[in-house]
């Protein structure tokens, strides 16, 4: 890895993490509607109108919204927001371990049965458990997450009740904050009771949240498992007498890894910034709530915050990407 690479990689981050903000901080301002009418209610004097623009910087000219907005963000500073009063950053931090959390157990659960299924389904080809787990696949790319999720809680929660329908926890149980992981935090404090039941509350969102990438990583794995299958060192390595496991595992897996390894990253991505779905059906104090909820109020500082980080973590993922493809595959070579 070159100077030149990370420094390219550097501007372009700039450069996109720019565009990103222009873009949202007029797309927000486009919107109809009025912040402070909508914060002081339909009965608000003009007075109070004009008071209540001129402190939240609505009267100036856009260009000058944006510079202070930028200016503001430059130093740290990425507002208040316009509901609670309190700083959006501290919201969104108290907010992303939630999401993080969620996100880190649904993109699990997508590569360890993903992974299997799509290897499975590769060496035995056209058999029962390749025309079944395709299928299972299909079903879990078409259905709709808002469906599942609400049909989970019916049967799981209202019908069976053998696992919790909302939150992270059980109203009268509290685990000390260190992460803000509660899997982690009740680890740190040896609290197993807290353990079992954040995974309770945890299981249904999961599974949800995790439908659409394990069907993707499932159908990338079995064709890029298909296309590695048919090369000539895999036959040279099974006529050499090495077990179809080492086969499969040390030369056919591997090799096949460079288009899985982008699918995870861009889905893992997505899961971060888009659990807006599964997080309100369940009830899921993380950041797509937040945004929903900033969104419908026009808290303009929330939403551009949170869309900022949305936007650092997928330029984030990418980098990482990168950075796996070239421990994975030697050929490749980074360049300036």
């Amino acid at each position: 890895m070159t100077p030149g690479y990370l420094f390219n990689r550097l501007v372009q981050l700039v450069l996109i993490l720019l565009g990103v903000s222009i873009i949202v901080f007029l797309m927000l301002r486009m919107v109809p509607g009025d912040s402070a009418q909508l914060l002081l209610g339909e009965f608000a004097s003009p007075q109070e109108l004009a008071s209540l623009r001129a402190k939240l910087g609505l009267d100036k000219p856009l260009v000058v919204q944006y510079w202070i907005y930028l200016r503001n963000i430059l130093s740290g500073d990425f507002g208040n927001s316009i509901r609670t009063g309190a700083p959006v950053i501290g919201e969104i931090m108290e907010r992303f371990s939630a999401t993080l959390e969620l996100s880190i157990m649904a993109m699990g659960i997508a590569i360890f049965i993903g992974m299997i299924a799509g290897v499975i389904s590769a060496v035995y080809q056209q058999s029962i458990f390749d025309y079944a787990s395709m299928l299972v696949a299909l079903f879990g790319v078409s259905v709709p997450i808002f469906w599942l999720g609400l049909m989970l809680i019916y049967f799981f929660s209202v019908r069976w009740q053998v696992l919790p329908m909302m939150g992270r926890l059980d109203m009268m149980m509290d685990v000390p904050r260190v992460t803000g992981m509660i899997f982690i935090d009740s680890l740190i404090s040896l609290d197993f009771e807290a353990f079992w039941n954040a995974a309770q509350h945890m299981l249904l969102p999961a599974i949800t949240l995790s439908t659409i990438p394990m069907a993707i990583l499932a159908r990338i794995t079995r064709s890029s498992m298909l296309e590695v299958l048919r090369k000539d060192y895999i036959r040279t390595a099974k006529a050499k007498g090495m077990s179809e496991m080492v086969v499969i595992l040390r030369h056919a897996l591997r090799n096949a890894f460079l288009p899985i390894v982008t699918v995870m990253g861009i889905n893992f991505g997505i899961l971060l910034g888009g659990a807006v779905l599964t997080e309100t059906i369940f009830s899921w104090p993380g950041l797509g709530r937040y945004v929903v909820d900033s969104l419908m109020a026009r808290d303009y500082s929330a939403v551009q915050a949170c869309i900022l980080i949305f936007a650092v973590l997928m330029t984030g993922i990418n980098f990482m990407v990168d950075m796996i493809y070239a421990i994975l595959d030697p050929r490749i070579r980074i360049n300036e």
